[in-house]
Formats: structure tokens, C-alpha cells, sequence
């Protein structure tokens, strides 16, 4: 897989380190530049937009932190959809509104993209070990072609169904822990 990695907080930065580790070529973006550094000194390729990071990627991560930063960084100005080809594959670490998710993968598919939307629960701690546990929403077949990168950053790894379901499924957790 070539990769890009768009988002780099606290859970964001230390899954795009594992993913290096692991041999992944990555390309990575965030709004402060300043997180790309120290990925790039391990080895990624800095860029300086979504567009650019998509680029030539065969799946695009993310790892944002709401629902409006994942539609602006696909669809708006340089956004990654612009830059993504048929066949390329879009997994949305970020923990939004289903709705939302079923709508951004539906004009994904549009253009021949798959989408994976896989929230993730373990905290930086989890991101840090690569023993997140994600959920998966999405084709099966999709997560299957996804899973050598996903095993990369989870311990566990569950497939709820079709797109939206992985942030359902996060969407109780959360409310079972309120």
C-alpha cells in the first residue's frame, strides 16, 4: 500500500508512527504542519494539502476531530477526493456523526472510492502500543483488503456492517460510559 495520513493529534501522530514502523510508505498532512516533522524526519513524506497528500495514495487515512474537519478535508478547497483515483480506499479513524459518515462514503463511491469508517477506542496509550481496538463499518470485503494496515494500529479489530455502523457501535460505547 502507498499511504497518506491526514490528521496528527494524539492519536493520529502516534498511528502514523506505527504504520512507518511497520514499512508503510506514507505521505502525512495536518493543519499545524509543525506535527508533520517528526514523521517526516522517520521517514514520511510531508504535504502541503489534503490533495497533495492523497496523491498517488491507494488509501488515505484520517484521523480527525469532528464530522465538518473530515467533509473539509475530502471535499473542500484542495481537498484529498480531489486528488483520490477509482479504486483507492478511504478509513476514517475520526469519531463522527453517522449520518454524516454514510453521506461522505455514498459520494466517495461515486467516484469509485471504498470507505472504511473505523472510530477507535484505547486512548494515546492504545495508539502509542498499536492496540486500539477499531470498528469497522463498511463492505467485508473492503475491511479485508484494509486489514493488514488496520492490524497495524488495533488489537482488535470488529466489523459492525455497512458504512456507519463502526461509529454507531462507537457512538454506544460512548453513551454507555456517560
Amino acid at each position: 500500500f502507498l499511504g497518506s495520513f491526514l490528521g496528527l493529534g494524539a492519536l493520529g501522530a502516534p498511528m502514523a508512527a506505527n504504520l512507518l514502523a511497520a514499512g508503510v510508505p506514507l505521505t502525512v498532512h495536518n493543519r499545524t504542519r509543525a506535527r508533520e516533522a517528526p514523521l517526516v524526519a522517520a521517514g514520511a513524506r510531508g504535504a502541503a494539502s489534503p490533495a497533495e497528500a492523497a496523491a498517488g495514495a491507494q488509501v488515505l487515512m484520517l484521523c480527525l476531530s469532528d464530522g465538518a474537519a473530515v467533509e473539509e478535508v475530502l471535499f473542500g478547497p484542495a481537498g484529498a477526493a480531489e486528488a483520490l483515483a477509482p479504486g483507492d480506499l478511504v478509513i476514517d479513524f475520526s469519531t463522527i456523526e453517522p449520518e454524516r459518515t454514510r453521506h461522505l462514503a455514498e459520494r466517495l463511491a461515486a467516484q469509485g472510492i471504498g470507505w472504511l469508517d473505523a472510530p477507535v477506542t484505547g486512548g494515546t496509550e492504545g495508539a502509542k502500543a498499536g492496540t486500539l481496538s477499531v470498528l469497522v463499518g463498511g463492505e467485508a470485503a473492503t475491511l479485508e483488503r484494509a486489514r493488514p494496515l488496520l492490524e497495524v494500529v488495533g488489537g482488535t479489530i470488529t466489523h459492525f456492517g455497512g458504512a456507519g455502523a463502526g461509529q454507531q457501535a462507537k457512538a454506544k460505547i460512548g453513551r454507555a460510559h456517560v
